[in-house]
């Protein structure tokens, strides 16, 4: 079965740094940009991060911008989240898709299943 299969994700102190991970399993993931997204309690999704298949060019939030680094292993067939300096304001479930070429518009292809990030003393 084809799917993204996300790993990673956690508690957390403010400060701290996480890596959160979206494997792709039953398909090949360099033929697709992938986003990831975010929605926190009571609050809409959030587009965070993406990163193109071709170019690899990236994007982020302004909210997240300096802090996140996506990245890309095509021989692993994953992308990768990695979250550092964390605030409280990063809680939220994350997910990650398979969005379109340089915007968070999701395809509808493949969902990450979601991973909570908890940042909190």
């Amino acid at each position: 079965q084809a799917q993204l299969v996300q790993t990673g994700g956690g508690l957390v102190q403010p400060g701290g740094s996480l890596t959160l991970s979206c494997a792709a399993s039953g398909f090949g993931l360099d033929y697709y940009a992938i986003g990831w997204f975010r929605q926190a309690p009571g609050k809409g999704r959030e587009g965070v991060s993406w990163i193109n298949s071709g170019d690899n060019h990236e994007y982020y939030a302004n909210s997240v911008k300096g802090r996140f680094t996506i990245s890309r292993d095509r021989a692993k067939n994953a992308v990768y989240l990695q979250m550092n300096i964390l605030k409280p304001e990063d809680t939220a479930i994350y997910y990650c898709a398979t969005v379109f070429e340089g915007r968070f518009e999701p395809t509808g292809d493949y969902w990450g299943q979601g991973t909570q990030v908890t940042v909190s003393a």
